[in-house]
């Protein structure tokens, strides 16, 4: 069960929902009843899907683009490709900040960005940060 909703949770922390899976990863770190590695892995696989979630809907949203409904404008569409073009996929490095992170993914899709690329880099980014999180709370950092 644990596993489970750590799983959830770090899911959920990539996609544009308020969460926070690195005190979920702690926590259950905390505990020492859980594999470290099933621990980082979960929680990694959980934030890479919801980066993929997130580059699905921001692949799928362009053909919304021109409903009086989509909550961004023209201009705010050119200045996120514009900035996305500028940094180009090595900007999914930055996928794991929070903020900035969930829309990175989301325009890296809505500007078609290669799915394998975007795995890849998200995948370093978001394993990165869970490796991260466990050397900072066994002290090493």
């Amino acid at each position: 069960m644990a596993y489970f909703l750590l799983f959830l949770s770090a899911f959920g922390a990539a996609t544009l929902l308020p969460l926070q899976s690195e005190a979920v990863l702690v926590g259950l770190l905390a505990q020492s009843r859980y594999s470290i590695i099933a621990l980082i892995f979960i929680a990694s696989i959980g934030n890479i899907l919801g980066s993929c979630l997130n580059w699905y809907l921001g692949f799928k949203l362009e053909q919304f683009k021109d409903k009086n409904w989509f909550p961004v404008s023209e201009q705010q569409m050119l200045k996120a490709e514009q900035t996305y073009r500028k940094y180009g996929y090595w900007s999914l490095l930055f996928s794991w900040v929070p903020i900035i992170g969930d829309p990175i993914t989301l325009i890296a899709g809505l500007l078609k960005e290669n799915f394998v690329r975007f795995l890849l880099m998200v995948s370093i980014a978001k394993i990165g940060r869970y490796l991260f999180v466990y050397l900072i709370f066994i002290g090493l950092i």
